[in-house]
């Protein structure tokens, strides 16, 4: 499956790991929600990277003592009606001040690629080639917006204040 990150096509560096596969001490790997909760101790003291792919349906809070060691958090969107991943999204960047990877993946759509920009995903599964180059390209698209969101973004209005206060400390 295609990874689309940091506006590029990237290739994949964490291995899903099945709940009772055994996982190696190096090595980037994502395991389950329900496997990192059993034991999250033992599975952040590996000295490779680990994240988790968290359920829509599940209380992102959860995640928060853990968030500083993880270093990725994958949102589902289990049908592109379900929105419930964006505001996840926004709660892991806005409230807990999650900084690691935070993909999407399942039903992710063109059509919604900068939306899950703006709620402050920076990795996207996506199941088609053809899609990873449309997200890449998207990425690129947009550089000001009006909403404030999880992207961490100055906003066209923030701007417009910022300018017009260096304007008149100039003159």
């Amino acid at each position: 499956m295609p990874l689309v990150k940091g506006g590029n096509i990237a290739g994949d560096a964490f291995v899903q790991v099945a709940d009772d596969a055994e996982i190696s001490a190096d090595g980037a790997v994502l395991v389950s929600a329900a496997r990192l909760l059993a034991d999250p101790e033992a599975l952040l003291r590996r000295a490779g990277p680990t994240g988790v792919v968290w359920p829509n349906n599940h209380d992102v809070a959860l995640l928060a003592p853990w968030l500083s060691r993880l270093a990725a958090v994958a949102l589902v969107f289990p049908s592109f009606r379900d929105g419930r991943a964006y505001s996840q999204a926004r709660r892991l960047r806005e409230r807990f001040g999650f900084s690691g990877e935070l993909r999407a993946t399942g039903q992710v759509l063109r059509d919604q690629f900068a939306f899950m920009l703006r709620a402050g995903f920076d990795a996207f599964e996506v199941k088609k080639q053809s899609d990873a180059e449309a997200f890449a390209a998207a990425a690129k698209r947009y550089s000001v917006f009006y909403q404030p969101t999880g992207d961490g973004r100055v906003t066209a209005l923030h701007r417009r204040t910022q300018l017009r206060h260096s304007e008149s400390a100039g003159l």
